[in-house]
């Protein structure tokens, strides 16, 4: 156990700590928890507002809203660069708002932080940027060598050592940043918008990275983001910010199928497939001869597990099936998607095929007409 832990350790839990777990003994394993926290600025602009939040060990979990939300106001009361207005942040069940200074540097070197905008020195080289946070510590030289090797070794930057950072590309500033990051083993790991400066190719990469070091070192990851891309690839759980307020959370796989909240559809909406605009202008919302076809949407919101049996939905549907669009993809081991079918020609009525469609699908939508 690092001195760090020892410290932490050592201060206990407060009654009003032990009160809160016996009421609400599933929060017993949340490595990080928000209870009803609040935060206003001098300017009277309240960026938080009665956040209950548990994130737990060992998970990915991802924050997402527009700009604005308070996404990064909330991420940084996680390691105390913003101190909260009200409310509570615990770490391993103990509350950080009373740590002095002393105790905070031992609770940030237990926290690492990745930037958006990398944050390295172009002075010093690849190593010497890593390997600065141990030199402040004032780690050994033996061992800040060691770990500075073992850390651009994990990153897959080994050979760049002796490099600048206007001589690497963005992705490699990023692998840099998460090095350096890692320097002190921390056990949670801060991503403020870690992709948003990348091309998309790069952000694979790194969200890559950052999944290898969750699996292998075991870290918790606090990433924030305003992309559902990035929340897609990589989390385990998200939570949706708006005004400074949570107004949705759950397995991603969850909110990406079946999202609740007008602004979670906001998001999601650059990664889904509307209606072509071709198709929406033939659409009719009756029947202008007997061989129009019934347009039907089915959404697959991921309740169930596998994909749809299409050769089984197109004979129950009956008559001639068309797919006019759409695609299923699996997140966590769930099926979402959407549909589109143009069914012509059966003997059932609309209300009847929207009721047979609803057998492979969690949500079926007559649209109209077409010819």
């Amino acid at each position: 156990m690092t001195a760090a832990n020892t410290q932490l350790r050592d201060l206990g839990t407060t009654p009003r700590d032990a009160e809160q777990t016996e009421l609400h003994p599933d929060l017993n394993r949340a490595h990080v928890r928000f209870i009803n926290l609040g935060k206003t600025y001098d300017s009277n602009v309240q960026a938080l507002q009665g956040i209950d939040l548990a994130i737990q060990r060992g998970e990915v979990f991802g924050i997402i809203g527009r700009s604005g939300a308070g996404k990064s106001s909330l991420i940084r009361t996680i390691n105390r660069l913003e101190q909260p207005t009200s409310g509570r942040v615990l770490i391993d069940q103990v509350d950080i708002s009373e740590f002095d200074e002393d105790h905070l540097v031992a609770l940030r070197r237990r926290i690492g932080m990745i930037f958006q905008h990398f944050n390295l020195m172009s002075a010093k080289t690849v190593w010497q940027n890593v390997e600065l946070p141990l030199k402040v510590a004032g780690v050994p030289k033996p061992q800040r060598e060691q770990k500075v090797r073992e850390l651009l070794e994990l990153v897959g930057l080994q050979d760049k050592h002796k490099a600048y950072p206007a001589q690497l590309s963005g992705g490699q500033k990023q692998r840099v940043g998460i090095a350096r990051s890692l320097v002190h083993d921390p056990q949670i790991l801060l991503c403020d918008e870690a992709t948003s400066a990348l091309d998309p190719e790069t952000t694979q990469s790194i969200l890559g990275l950052l999944r290898e070091i969750n699996q292998r070192l075991g870290l918790t990851i606090v990433l924030i983001t305003h992309e559902m891309a990035v929340i897609r690839e990589i989390c385990d759980r998200v939570v949706v910010l708006e005004q400074g307020r949570i107004v949705e959370q759950g397995p991603v796989w969850q909110v990406f199928g079946d999202p609740q909240h007008a602004v979670s559809k906001t998001l999601l909406a650059p990664l889904q497939h509307g209606l072509a605009p071709e198709l929406q202008h033939r659409l009719l919302p009756t029947p202008p001869s007997a061989d129009a076809a019934l347009v039907l949407r089915l959404q697959l919101t991921g309740s169930a597990t596998d994909e749809p049996d299409l050769a089984a939905l197109f004979s129950a549907l009956g008559g001639r099936v068309r797919l006019l669009q759409g695609g299923v993809e699996r997140i966590q081991g769930h099926a979402l998607g959407q549909l589109l079918l143009a069914v012509s020609g059966s003997p059932h009525s609309a209300e009847e095929l929207r009721k047979r469609a609803a057998n492979w699908a969690q949500q079926v939508e007559v649209l109209g007409y077409v010819v």
